[in-house]
């Protein structure tokens, strides 16, 4: 039961975060008007946001390596919910001008400084409880989750720009979708309250074995796995963000498709996510995380350069199936680095060696990313740039996956 709280919990997380980027044009023009660069105001945003996430997961982390995994899980969704709740009841553009921006600024800080300490916590409580040979599957279903959260909040966002007009959407609809994730936010708070302490941090008590500066114990003992971890979630994020959240908004820039049109396209893409990601968490248990990783690697430096292209100029049934080629080949490296992350560290200092490594890099890759995807493709014309930017980030991670130690088999 614990295993399955802590699993769904990342619905929450992932359906803030992609319900504000699905939402980005709507947003834009809430908080910053209707200016030639509020689009972009938006997306960087996102983008600081992003820049708290490290933080939040070492303040987390420490919480959670040295008092254990409940306390830090059950902190970061109580942040969580309050920065949901307050983000639906915020001030808009029109009632306190500039100052909406700066507000909606503020609270993405405070949301990304809680998320920094969820997901890292929920992976290492789900491999920690999970048995050895499953440990793949398990883990994966956390990636699995999340993508339900993306795909409730494609949902959310389809529904409430398709049945509101313009008007409605301005004035009080664009609340809505937040006030959902609040009421959300709190059902799993409550029913995290149930959860049990991980079986590895219990061991580590038991021993005497709980770090008493669990950072300083990671850089001291873990900085290659730091490296790896490192590594493996910058290609996790930017195929992620960059190759299933971002596309909603590419396709509206490049005037292929209307809001409710693209938001559609995201659940079909959300859909693909959830079926692919226990079956590559399965496969790396039977071969190995290594093999798998680096086929998936490979795929990404060739793959998106090409679907980005043809969604440009396609008809929207190639749209489609670039869509759903980019979320198949994002979630197989979200299932699989989600646990190749985690097995970097022993149980001794884990959320810290996780905060350093993958929610530094989810920070670079994943937040930044979207915007400077959009700034390249205003700046340059060419299509294909945000398929360019997987396609070097995958090529510079493969010598590091190719090179790392095989677990999982």
């Amino acid at each position: 039961m614990s295993l399955a709280i802590a699993g769904i919990s990342t619905v929450v997380e992932w359906y803030d975060f992609t319900l504000y980027l699905y939402l980005a044009t709507l947003l834009s023009r809430v908080f910053f008007g209707n200016g030639a660069t509020s689009l972009l105001a938006t997306l960087g945003g996102f983008a600081v946001a992003y820049l708290m996430r490290p933080l939040g997961a070492l303040a987390f982390g420490h919480l959670g390596d040295r008092h254990g995994r409940r306390p830090a899980m059950l902190g970061a969704m109580g942040l969580m919910t309050v920065a949901m709740l307050v983000t639906a009841l915020l001030p808009s553009h029109t009632q306190v001008g500039t100052t909406a921006g700066t507000l909606l600024l503020l609270i993405r800080c405070l949301m990304g400084f809680s998320v920094g300490g969820e997901y890292t916590g929920v992976v290492a409580y789900l491999l920690e409880g999970a048995e050895p040979q499953r440990r793949g599957l398990i883990t994966s279903l956390a990636a699995a989750a999340s993508e339900i959260g993306a795909l409730l909040a494609a949902a959310i966002s389809a529904l409430t720009v398709g049945l509101l007009s313009e008007t409605a959407l301005m004035s009080w609809g664009w609340r809505l979708p937040f006030l959902f994730g609040a009421l959300l936010a709190g059902s799993v708070l409550f029913a995290r309250l149930r959860i049990e302490e991980s079986p590895e941090f219990e061991r580590q008590r038991r021993c005497g074995s709980v770090p008493r500066q669990p950072l300083q114990h990671a850089l001291r003992h873990h900085r290659a796995g730091i490296l790896r971890g490192f590594a493996i979630s910058a290609l996790g994020s930017i195929t992620y963000y960059v190759g299933i959240t971002y596309v909603p908004v590419f396709l509206v820039s490049t005037s292929h498709m209307s809001e409710a049109q693209a938001l559609q396209l995201a659940m079909i893409a959300a859909i693909a996510v959830v079926a692919v990601t226990p079956l590559v968490g399965a496969l790396s248990d039977r071969i190995g995380r290594r093999p798998v990783l680096l086929t998936l690697a490979l795929l990404s430096a060739l793959l998106p350069l090409m679907m980005f292209g043809v969604m440009a100029e396609g008809s929207p049934g190639l749209i489609l199936a670039c869509a759903v080629v980019l979320a198949a080949l994002a979630g197989g490296v979200s299932a699989v680095g989600a646990v190749a992350t985690a097995e970097q560290f022993p149980g001794e200092g884990r959320l810290s060696g996780l905060a350093l490594g993958a929610t530094s890099a989810t920070a670079l890759f994943g937040g930044i990313a979207p915007y400077l995807a959009q700034l390249m493709l205003a700046r340059t014309g060419w299509s294909a740039v945000p398929g360019a930017m997987i396609a070097l980030v995958a090529l510079l991670v493969v010598p590091v996956i190719a090179n790392m130690p095989g677990t999982g088999k």
